[in-house]
């Protein structure tokens, strides 16, 4: 029974970078459920890199930092299929350059970049493909279970995932003046990805992560591939401008009495 009704649906999939990553995992659901998935990934490197492990699958190139390069990878998708049933935007890259720094000494040029790659790329990704999408289409971006927690390991990239968020509700609004397409966040707990562990102190939050969770295991990038491909079921039709949390109920827990016996004594 196809209950998520993914069965030769067509998507195109941004953001993955190796067999670890939120985007492949999405992409490889998708296609475990009859659906059609293009891929686009950032360089003809990262494309050489994945050829075997995306093998016969379509793989894209573009640099969203690259204006021209989205509407480049638009057409390209125009040509491989007159219509797709949903986006995936898998895309994070914060510039700390010159290290890890209070936040009030975070540089303009550094935030803005980040801010353009994170969240922006989002906005111009949906507007280049807004021709292509269908009207009942659904569009997913992956964000994070907080913005608000001061975490300094995470650097000013807190606030820009906020942007992101907040830019679902705006999508949504303007989309809605010529169709029904959607536009959902799925925002995870600590992942075990290959960009999350070049975080700065980010194994210690992780593991952490792990004690603080009830049921004592981190969310797996899995669970959080499972949430997206929901969201981009006709079967979530009812779900839209929203940020589902996937955290397995991390933040009702961190006045834990163990945890907090541990960090008194």
């Amino acid at each position: 029974m196809d209950f998520l009704q993914l069965f030769n649906k067509t998507f195109v999939v941004f953001g993955v970078a190796n067999k670890k990553s939120v985007a492949y995992f999405i992409g490889k659901t998708l296609r475990e459920h009859g659906a059609n998935v293009i891929y686009v990934v950032r360089s003809e490197a990262r494309r050489a890199s994945l050829e075997k492990t995306l093998e016969g699958q379509t793989i894209l190139v573009c640099d969203v930092e690259d204006q021209s390069q989205i509407d480049s990878v638009a057409e390209q998708v125009r040509k491989l299929a007159p219509q797709i049933d949903g986006l995936v935007h898998s895309i994070a890259f914060a510039d700390y350059s010159g290290g890890m720094r209070p936040f009030h000494e975070t540089g303009r040029a550094q935030f803005l970049r980040t801010v353009d790659v994170s969240c922006f790329s989002f906005i111009a990704i949906a507007n280049a493909f807004k021709e292509l999408l269908t009207p009942q289409a659904s569009v997913v971006t992956i964000s994070i279970s907080t913005t608000t927690m001061a975490s300094e390991n995470y650097g000013f990239m807190a606030p820009i995932k906020a942007a992101l968020d907040s830019s679902l509700a705006f999508l949504v609004k303007s989309f809605s003046g010529f169709s029904q397409v959607r536009f959902n966040a799925v925002a995870a707990g600590l992942l075990k990805t290959s960009a999350s562990a070049g975080i700065p102190g980010y194994v210690d939050s992780y593991l952490y992560a792990e004690k603080v969770i009830p049921r004592g295991e981190a969310i797996t990038t899995q669970e959080t591939a499972n949430v997206a491909c929901f969201l981009l079921s006709p079967r979530s039709s009812g779900i839209n401008a929203q940020k589902l949390i996937v955290d397995a109920a991390m933040s009702i827990n961190y006045f834990d009495q163990r945890i907090v016996e541990k960090a008194i004594k």
